[in-house]
């Protein structure tokens, strides 16, 4: 999968984005506590259940909800719900 791309379900898995935070280059320090941007992750399943996140906490409790889908998933398609079935 390419980076930057977000999973879907016809190619399942996990992207996380977290850049690196770098000081200014004349302070003494390589790295510090300030981002650029904020770290994103994405993932989906093949059974179609899929989910978003941005910020450090969500982000770490997005990895901890796919873990545990993928754990428990069947990897069957979800049933569409058509006609009948969907009412």
């Amino acid at each position: 999968m390419r980076p930057g791309i977000d999973p879907t379900p016809e190619q399942p898995g996990i992207r996380i984005y977290a850049p690196a935070v770098y000081r200014d280059h004349y302070d003494g320090a390589r790295w510090s506590t300030r981002t650029a941007h904020p770290p994103t992750a994405a993932y989906a399943c093949s059974c179609g259940q899929t989910g978003t996140a941005r910020g450090a906490e969500k982000v770490a409790a997005l990895v901890t909800e796919y873990d545990t889908h993928k754990a428990a998933c069947t990897r069957a398609p979800a049933p569409l719900l058509e006609e009948r079935a969907a009412a």
